[in-house]
Formats: C-alpha cells, structure tokens, sequence
C-alpha cells in the first residue's frame, strides 16, 4: 500500500501536470497575428480619430452638449465601418448638463495682465462683467465669518493657498523600465500602512467642513466671483467642479479656477498692501432638457450557433474635463478602442463570440456609464442578483491610463488566466509588452464588470506625461502618443479576437 503522504504528493504533481496540459494548449492564431499587425499598422486610423475625437468634438464634459455631439459622432463612425447594433443608450439617470458661452478674467491694476483661468465645472455665471477690488479672506474658522459679513456682495475673493512649487527635476515624460515592469508583479501580503494618521483625517474632516461652511456663506454674502488657485506649473491648470450637476438646482458662487503662477502673483501683491483690480466675466448654460446618461455600443455579431449569444466587450471613456480637449483622458483609449474594432472589421472577422464596444458616458463624476450598464444589464453588486448578461459576458477590455503603449496587463488577482494571457502575449513581447501582473489596478471602467465577477481587465501603459497633464487645461491633441496608440489598438484587436474565439469563457473568480 502506498505511504498516504507519497499518495497525496503524487495526486497534487498529477493535478499540476494536467492543469499545465491543459493551458499549454492554449490557441494562438499566429496568422491572424499577422493580419491584424498588417492592417493596424499599414492603414492606422489613430491620428485621424484622435483628430476628431479632440480638435473638431472639442472638450466633452459629463452632461454636455460637446458630449451629446461625441455621441453622435461615433455612432455614425460606427455605422459607417458596417458594424451592427449601433444604439446609443441610456444607462439611467445622471443629471444637469452644463456648457461654458464665454469665459474671461484679466488683472487690470496695478497693471494690466492676461490671467490663465477657466470657470470650474457647474458653477454659475457672473451677472455679466465684474471689475472688482479682490479682497483676500483669512479664514480660519467660523468666527471668522463676522469679519466679513455684510461687506462681500458682488466682491471678487480669494482665501490664502499652499500653492509653492519648485523646478522639476525628474524627467518630464518617462517609459516603464524593467525594473518597473518586474515590480508589477510583486504583491504584498499583510496588512497595509495608512496614509493619515487618525489625527490627519480629522484635520481633513474639520477642513472640509469649514470650506462647505464658507462656500455657504459666500453665497448668502452675494459674492461677484471667488478666484481659486489649482495645482500645476508653467499655466498648467488642473480643474474640478465647484457646483453640483444634481437636478436640485442648487445655486454656486461663481468660481473661476486660474494657474498657480498668476494665483501667486495675486496673492503677494495683496499682502504687500498694493490693491489689486480683477476684470472678469463667466456665462454658462444648463441644460435641463434630458437628465439622462448615455453610452454608444456596437457590434460585430457572433457567428457560432453555440457561443453567439456571448459577448467579449471592449471600451473607453468618451468623456472629459472641460478645459483642455481630454486628449489623453481619455479620446486616447476611445480612439484606440475605436481602432481596434476597425481592424477587425476591416479584416472581416467572423468571430464566434459577438464583439461589442462601449463608449461610456460620464466616467470622470464617478464612472457612471460603466456602472450605470453592468447595473442595467448585468448584475447587481449589493443584492447579487445576476441579470441577462452575467453570463454572456467572457470579458471586458479598457483602456484609460493615457496614450502610452501597453507593457502588459492587470488580472485582478485571478491566478486561471495568467498561462492564457502569457501566451497571448507572445507575438507582442518585440513590441515591449510582456508584463502579466496578478495585481489590481483601480479607478477606471475595468472595476464594476470585476466588482460582480466578471473578467474586466485595464492594461499597463507607459505614464509618458500622463500625471502631468490629464485633468487639465493642457490635456490636448499634441499630448497625445501616435505610435504607442497604434501598438495599443493592434494589441487589444489581437486580445479580443482570441477571447472571441476560445472554445471557452475565459476563466472567472468565484462571485455568489
């Protein structure tokens, strides 16, 4: 009789035996390699999509009129490539829509200077031109409010912010090294150290409060216009929202956010007792026609009586911040995604599966457009309840870290695909992707489809200057990386085909 601990090791190193069989014999479809290479590389669309998607559509707030015309644009691109099921669809409610008409702020004493501001999103206007004394106010809690009282309506303000900044001395664009690469791969196990102390969440908490109190109090005031400083350098202006797009209607100070340079000049000049004269003016627009969300699909339809009823998905983010014209957050991923459904049209795929692309609407208020359609159409993450498409769905693909090339991708922490993604990887390693991670990655479209189970994946790219310009005034079409967004849409047209065409769904982690 054989010893019980010999019979358990030679079960487990027949297990792992037939376990590597298994995913050693996963397909790779070398010449379709080859065409997909051909037609990606030899007739790219990426520079005449990423054209459109920023210098003619324009910036593409959540909400937007920029953004209902991207809408349409795309799904007449779609149409126009023959791909079927082109609809663009309501995920369910978001709110306002907001548009800036006009936005202008100069310094006009003691002298005259052009300043770098743009209105944050969903503020009010001005009541037409102001040209103000700008008083600065040095609030330090509420009792400070008293010394302001019944002295601010119509006022141009500003409250004192820590907005220092020095030369920068690393790189301004960089790629993922090796090293970088073979980090990726590392996961801690244990706990994780915190960020804040308790004592500084407390002092964030009691912050915030105070700003909400003050934001309050300048409205009852009748405040003109409050200027705000932002982070960035050389008139990079990193934007946010001061209003609500809630269909509440609540009422804003109207608020322009300028570039930290200007903001300091400002700043010093008042605290050196020399007044300073802001000329400035905001007209908005509310759109309160349809509180709606949005998101454009379409199809190439699958062709395999058994798997045709499945679908493989692929997407991106097709709106943006206000300011700039969201070149690499995110018509990058969209024009990417965008091509790599051409290609395979182009090449007149028959997959098995059906391939569906997802324009997604309002991602940067809280990914509402992904969200919005796996709680329409495939599960629900709190009561767990799986709707039509929980298993249809073998996976989702996004794209949102800029206009890098892939180096790889993050699984999620599911272990079943890493020989599957290996493998696929292969013909793309001369290409500098080769990295699969079981790590997660956070913050974009990827994260509600793996929230209920189902494989969503986003991919390692080089930063280049992402974290310098995405958010901003300078997020334009001359950020964007031409030939890293080809490698990208080559890859990700490779990945979905062989999705489509496994025998099987690709392998899920367990989710009841």
């Amino acid at each position: 009789m054989m010893n019980p601990k010999k019979k358990l090791t030679a079960f487990f190193l027949i297990w792992i035996l037939g376990f590597s069989l298994v995913f050693a014999q996963e397909k790779l479809d070398l010449e379709m390699v080859y065409r997909i290479k051909s037609e990606g590389i030899g007739n790219s669309q990426i520079q005449e999509l990423s054209f459109y998607l920023t210098d003619f559509l324009g910036p593409r707030l959540s909400g937007s009129t920029n953004l209902r015309n991207s809408r349409q644009w795309t799904a007449e691109k779609f149409q126009e490539w023959g791909l079927s099921n082109v609809r663009i669809d309501s995920y369910g409610d978001f709110g306002r829509g907001w548009n800036v008409k006009k936005s202008y702020i100069a310094m006009k004493a003691p002298y005259y200077a052009q300043i770098i501001g743009y209105p944050k999103a969903w503020t009010n206007g001005t009541n037409g031109l102001i040209e103000e004394e700008v008083m600065l106010l040095e609030i330090n809690s509420e009792a400070d409010f008293d010394l302001y009282k019944g002295k601010l309506k119509g006022k141009v303000v500003m409250t004192p912010a820590n907005l220092e900044s020095g030369p920068a001395f690393e790189p301004e664009a960089r790629r993922l090294t090796d090293a970088d690469l073979e980090e990726r791969k590392n996961i801690t196990i244990g706990g994780r150290t915190g960020r804040y102390t308790p004592e500084m969440l407390a002092q964030l908490r009691a912050q915030r409060a105070l700003d909400q109190k003050l934001n309050e109090f300048l409205l009852a005031e009748g405040v003109g216009l409050r200027i705000t400083g932002t982070r960035g350098n050389f008139g990079t202006v990193f934007h946010t929202r001061a209003g609500s797009f809630s269909t509440d209607k609540q009422p804003t100070v109207p608020e322009l956010e300028i570039a930290s340079e200007h903001y300091g000049r400002i700043y010093r000049l008042i605290k050196k007792g020399i007044p300073v004269k802001i000329e400035a003016e905001v007209d908005v627009e509310w759109l309160d026609d349809d509180y709606k969300g949005y998101n454009v699909l379409a199809e190439i339809p699958g062709t395999d009586r058994n798997l045709r009823s499945e679908i493989v998905m692929l997407g991106a983010h097709l709106d943006s911040w206000h300011a700039g014209t969201g070149g690499n957050d995110n018509a990058a991923g969209v024009a990417v995604m965008m091509e790599a459904i051409r290609i395979l049209k182009a090449l007149g795929v028959q997959p098995k599966r059906t391939i569906r692309i997802a324009l997604w609407g309002e991602e940067e208020q809280g990914l509402y457009g992904s969200r919005g359609y796996v709680q329409k159409y495939v599960a629900d993450r709190n009561t767990k309840e799986k709707k039509a498409e929980w298993d249809k769905i073998s996976a989702y693909y996004n794209l949102d870290n800029g206009s890098g090339k892939i180096r790889g991708i993050y699984l999620e922490g599911n272990d079943m695909l890493v020989p599957i993604f290996e493998e696929w990887f292969k013909p793309f390693h001369e290409m500098g992707a080769n990295t699969v991670t079981r790590r997660n990655t956070g913050s974009t479209d990827h994260v509600p489809f793996d929230a209920v189970g189902i494989p969503g994946f986003q991919f390692i790219q080089d930063p280049i200057d992402y974290g310098k310009g995405y958010h901003t005034n300078m997020d334009v079409y001359e950020r964007m990386q031409f030939s890293d967004m080809t490698q990208a849409a080559v890859i990700i047209a490779s990945m979905v085909y062989h999705t489509a065409q496994r025998d099987e769904k690709l392998p899920r982690k367990p989710w009841n």
